[in-house]
């Protein structure tokens, strides 16, 4: 297998041999000085068995996403190899964000305080750059720098909202209270759009019902018990 990328969290690799190609799924985790957060742009740690559990609910959201009309990159997953085995997909490189209320880094950009409500959810669009710090983007400076075509834009905030929709029910279904999440999208040749990279609270940020906004690391092993997922630790 011969590796195409390597990012924090996973590692695309495509067998040269088929053509076919795989996300692994890493233990490594985002945050800073040993606290994950998922809203992080470096890595902050490792947790064993992180890989497998998030490939295993990644599997299962991708799969909801397909029955709801959602379509997404995942073709099928080997939890034991960590693989996801995947359609070949362009990924720009852009993240579509959410917002049900406000939280990280649009408080800090904005001087906003935190769990205001948004009502219809408030979209973002940002390059994903960790130099600049993965600055917000209009679809005519995606569209200018090549990263979209024309109408893309729009497509892909549709999709977001779609998969928001999903989401939301299904992690409102197991106690959580959806506070903002963040996707990326691909395209095939044909230019059509498809939910790309991963569905693990690594993308979202909820609420419990007491309160708290637990990490991803927590959060997994909630999800992992709920979904009568196994845990690999």
């Amino acid at each position: 297998m011969k590796t195409v990328y390597n990012g924090k969290t996973k590692t695309v690799f495509t067998d040269e041999a088929t053509g076919e190609y795989f996300l692994f799924f890493k233990d490594d985790a985002t945050g800073e000085n040993g606290v994950f957060d998922p809203g992080s742009n470096t890595v902050g740690g490792s947790v064993s068995g992180k890989g497998k559990t998030g490939l295993a609910i990644s599997k299962y959201f991708f799969e909801l996403m397909e029955k709801n009309g959602i379509p997404t990159h995942c073709l099928g997953a080997d939890i034991d190899k960590c693989l996801m085995k995947v359609r070949p997909v362009t990924v720009p490189k852009l993240e579509f964000v959410l917002r049900y209320f406000s939280a990280g880094s649009m408080c800090r950009r904005f001087t906003l305080q935190p769990g205001i409500a948004f009502d219809p959810p408030y979209a973002e669009v940002t390059l994903k750059d960790d130099d600049q710090g993965d600055p917000l983007i209009s679809e005519r400076l995606c569209l200018m720098k090549g990263l979209l075509n024309e109408g893309e834009y729009q497509k892909a905030i549709d999709l977001l909202r779609r998969v928001g929709g999903v989401l939301r029910d299904e992690l409102k279904r197991l106690g959580l209270t959806l506070i903002d999440f963040k996707i990326e999208i691909g395209f095939d040749q044909q230019r059509n759009i498809y939910v790309a990279d991963e569905i693990t609270p690594d993308i979202w940020r909820a609420q419990d019902a007491s309160g708290k906004v637990p990490n991803q690391i927590d959060s997994a092993r909630l999800m992992a018990g709920v979904l009568n997922i196994t845990l690999y630790d």
